[in-house]
C-alpha cells in the first residue's frame, strides 16, 4: 500500500528523503573544511510536528561520510539561538577537539563557528551534542568513515540511525521521576544537564529489580521517522547490503531484528569482530553495528526491525527490491521483545585484538543509583564531587566496573578504544569497542591505554543517568 510521505524542514526548506544515505559525496579540495550547522528542524512524527535540532551539511545532507584516508577537517556552525558543543563518538581526536563542555573549550556561542582538523578511525561512528538535552532534541547524526575494504566491497551501504523522542521537557521528566538531592540537573546553563525535551517516567512508579525501561517516549524512530511512515530504500536482488546501525537513543536498548534475513554481525562500535551469524542483536545507548545481508535472487521486501527492549514498540526501515509491494507495519508487535543481559557479549571477539599485555594499572569502579531519588553516579559520587581516575598515556590499563544498580548502564570512555576482556570472573578475548553495556548486578573488565594526554569522560550513556551526576573522568598525564 502507499504509505504516506513526511517533509523534514530546516530554515522552511524541504530537504531531500535520501538525507541518510552513506553514498559517496561530491568530492572536494583537500584544504576545504566540510561545513557541518547545528540548526533546528520540523520533523512530522504520525501528524504531530516536532521541532527537532540536527546536523546538517549545506546540500541538507545528514552528518558526514569519509572516503578512505580523508582527514576530518570540519567547520561546525552554531545556528542555533543557545549554546552548544558537539562530541566525535567513536573518534580519538587531540584532546582539546574531543567536544566537552569547558574540556577545555568552551561551548559554542550562538552564531559562532570551530575549526576541527584530525585523522579520523575508520568504521561507523556518529556526532552528538555533549549536553543531554540537545542530545535529546536529535542533535545527532552518522559519522561515517569508510576503509579501503569498505571502497572495494561490490555491496550498498545503508545507515539506520535510532532514536527515541518525546515531546516533554527533560526538567519535567527529572522532576517527576524525583531528581533532587544535589544532582546537576537543575541548573541551566549547566553543560551537563539542563532544561530541554525529553520523556515520561515509566509508569510513575519507583522502579523494582524486574523494570528494564524507567521512561516511556511518545515515539521511536528510525532515520526520523516512525513506522507509520518507513524510508523504505531500494536495494538489488541478489545483492549484498552493509548496514551500518547507530543506537543514538536516549535512553532505549534496541534489538535489531532483520527478519527473514539472516546477518552477519561483522563490526561493533566501528571495529571489526569475527562474524557472527544471527537475526537479531541488541544495541544499548552509544553502540553501533555494521551487519552484511545477502539479499535472495527472488527479491521481495525486507523490514529491518528496531524492538524496544521488554516492550511492544518497534520501528525501522524497509529494504525493498525494484517494484517489490510495501505493506504497512503496525508500530506495535503482539509480545514485548525480551530483556537484553548483555551477554551476548561473551559471542563478539574482536578481529585484530589489542597484543596480550601485563596492565600497568589496574582500577575498579562501582555504578550506583536508584529510582528513590532518581541519582545515578560512579562510585556513589556524582559528577561535580566525582573521584578522578589517574592514568599516563601508554600504560595499559584494565578498569573493571561493577553495576550495584538495578539497572543497566551503556558505558562509553572518550580518548581511547577499549578491549572487553572480563565478564563477571570469566576472562575472554572480546570485542574492541568504545560503548559497553553492563547488566545489572554485573562485573565487566575492559582493558585499554590511552595515546594522548587529557581529560577525558568516563560516563554512563543514558542521557537522564548522565544528566543526574553519572559522570567521571580520566586525567592522563603524559
Amino acid at each position: 500500500m502507499n504509505l504516506l510521505r513526511r517533509v523534514l524542514m530546516a530554515g522552511g526548506t524541504a530537504l531531500p528523503l535520501s538525507i541518510w544515505s552513506a553514498a559517496r559525496q561530491p568530492a572536494k579540495a583537500a584544504t576545504e573544511p566540510t561545513v557541518i550547522r547545528a540548526t533546528s528542524r520540523t520533523l512530522d512524527i504520525d501528524g504531530r510536528a516536532a521541532t527537532v535540532l540536527g546536523l546538517l551539511r549545506p546540500d541538507g545532507g545528514h552528518g558526514l561520510v569519509q572516503q578512505p584516508g580523508e582527514r576530518f577537517r570540519v567547520r561546525l556552525e552554531n545556528r542555533l539561538p543557545e549554546r552548544t558543543i558537539i562530541h566525535w563518538h567513536g573518534q580519538t581526536p587531540p584532546f582539546a577537539q574531543d567536544g566537552v563542555p569547558d574540556t577545555p573549550l568552551p561551548l559554542i556561542a550562538a552564531g559562532a563557528d570551530r575549526a576541527f582538523d584530525f585523522v579520523p578511525n575508520a568504521g561507523t561512528h556518529w556526532m552528538h551534542a555533549h549536553v543531554p538535552d540537545q542530545e535529546m532534541r536529535l542533535l545527532a547524526a552518522p559519522h561515517i568513515v569508510r576503509s579501503a575494504e569498505d571502497a572495494r566491497a561490490d555491496r550498498q551501504e545503508v545507515v539506520m540511525m535510532l532514536h527515541d523522542y518525546s515531546f516533554t521537557p527533560l526538567g519535567e521528566i527529572l522532576a517527576r521521576l524525583g531528581a533532587g538531592g544535589g544532582a546537576p540537573h537543575a541548573a541551566a546553563g549547566n553543560p551537563h544537564g539542563g532544561m530541554s525535551p525529553a520523556a515520561a517516567p515509566h509508569g510513575g512508579m519507583p522502579m523494582g529489580a524486574a523494570d528494564i525501561n524507567d521512561i516511556d517516549f511518545d515515539a521511536y524512530l528510525a532515520n526520523d521517522r516512525t513506522l507509520g511512515d518507513p524510508e523504505v530504500v531500494r536495494v538489488e536482488r541478489g545483492g549484498r547490503v552493509l548496514l551500518r546501525v547507530i543506537n543514538g537513543a536516549a535512553a532505549t536498548v534496541f534489538w535489531i531484528d532483520t527478519g527473514r534475513l539472516e546477518a552477519s554481525v561483522v563490526a561493533v562500535d566501528g571495529h571489526p569482530v569475527d562474524p557472527l551469524r544471527t537475526t537479531r542483536f541488541a544495541l544499548a545507548m552509544g553502540q553501533r553495528a555494521d551487519l552484511l545481508l545477502e539479499l535472495p535472487g527472488e527479491g521481495g521486501t525486507f523490514p529491518i526491525l528496531a524492538l524496544r527492549e521488554g516492550a511492544r514498540e518497534r520501528t525501522g526501515i524497509i529494504l525493498a527490491t525494484p517494484n517489490a509491494p510495501v505493506a504497512r507495519i503496525a508500530p506495535e508487535a503482539e509480545s514485548a521483545a525480551p530483556g537484553f543481559d548483555g551477554r551476548q557479549e561473551l559471542r563478539l571477539h574482536s578481529a585484530s585484538p589489542v597484543p596480550a599485555r601485563r596492565a600497568d594499572r589496574n582500577l575498579a569502579v562501582t555504578l550506583n543509583g536508584g529510582m528513590t531519588p532518581y541519582v545515578w553516579s560512579i562510585d556513589d559520587r556524582p559528577w561535580g564531587r566525582h573521584r578522578v581516575l589517574e592514568a599516563r598515556r601508554g600504560e595499559r590499563v584494565e578498569l573493571t566496573m561493577t553495576n550495584v544498580s538495578m539497572m543497566a548502564h551503556p558505558m562509553h570512555i572518550h580518548g581511547t578504544v577499549f578491549q572487553v576482556v572480563g565478564w563477571g570472573s570469566q576472562r575472554f578475548v572480546g570485542a574492541r569497542r568504545d560503548t559497553v553495556q553492563v547488566p545489572p548486578m554485573e562485573r565487566v573488565t575492559l582493558a585499554f591505554e590511552f595515546a594522548t594526554p587529557g581529560r577525558w569522560m568516563f560516563h554512563c550513556h543514558h542521557m537522564p543517568h548522565l544528566a543526574t551526576g553519572m559522570m567521571t573522568e580520566f586525567v592522563v598525564a603524559g
